[in-house]
């Protein structure tokens, strides 16, 4: 069951970087609503990491 949520998770990543390459050189606008989906999960994900490695939020 791990390894199919794992799975479907890769698909979604790697369909979701298609979409930002294929949106980046003029795509359907389809292209263009997912990859900006995908940016912004980027976004989050890497603004949450940012505050797991450092929780209190101040300069070490």
């Amino acid at each position: 069951m791990m390894v199919l949520a794992l799975s479907c998770i890769l698909v979604l990543t790697i369909g979701g970087c298609v979409c930002v390459w294929w949106a980046a050189r003029g795509g359907p606008r389809w292209t263009r609503a997912v990859s900006a989906a995908t940016l912004a999960a980027g976004e989050l994900a890497r603004h949450a990491s940012r505050y797991d490695r450092n929780p209190s939020g101040g300069d070490d």
